[in-house]
């Protein structure tokens, strides 16, 4: 049976985009996996309001649903943060309950206080009743890969680092390798779970 992934984020120079199109690019190496790409757009928040319903409603469809964020100041951009609020109906209606959740974020540093925002998306699928998933994946340095997987050693779920100060949004290849190996862990928590 096949199973719907979506990846719901916002960026805001990029980099959490491309992360975005590699974890649904691994999740998609599963057979019989669907995934889709849920962009938050600022052009849908009115009055500091996240105001597309249709896209909150979209979610109740997913089989999965990954939330990725940027890392902002320690936490999670205000964009993203406006899309959270905004899925009361969901959480009262226990519209995700037992659905399978991950996360990702991105900073311009390799700390970043990125484990915050980790910690606050893993806390919000909590809330909804959704089974969350770490990234799994050993750092490099203890495997000897030659590519840097993990390279910053989180385990909560997957996330990256670098150049956010100007120029075009890149990707470190690890930090690539990583998104793509947690899409596909997902996928296949996700079609053991449901």
């Amino acid at each position: 049976m096949s199973k719907t992934i979506t990846v719901v984020y916002f960026s805001g120079t990029g980099h959490t985009h491309l992360m975005a199109e590699q974890i649904a690019a691994g999740a998609r190496t599963v057979p019989g996996t669907e995934a889709a790409l849920l962009r938050i757009e600022g052009k849908d928040i009115v009055e500091g309001r996240y105001a597309n319903e249709e896209a909150v409603n979209s979610l109740r469809n997913s089989d999965a649903i990954i939330f990725g964020t940027p890392t902002y100041m320690g936490g999670p951009a205000a964009q993203f943060k406006a899309f959270i609020d905004a899925m009361g109906t969901l959480w009262y209606t226990a519209a995700l309950r037992g659905k399978v959740a991950g996360g990702f974020s991105h900073s311009g540093s390799p700390a970043g206080d990125k484990a915050v925002t980790l910690a606050y998306l893993q806390t919000y699928a909590n809330q909804l009743g959704m089974f969350w998933v770490g990234g799994g994946e050993f750092p490099y340095y203890m495997t000897g890969a030659k590519e840097q997987i993990n390279r910053t050693g989180f385990f909560g779920g997957v996330v990256g680092y670098g150049n956010a100060q100007g120029g075009p949004a890149s990707l470190d290849e690890g930090d690539a390798k990583t998104a793509q190996l947690y899409g596909n862990r997902i996928a296949e928590v996700t079609h053991k779970l449901t």
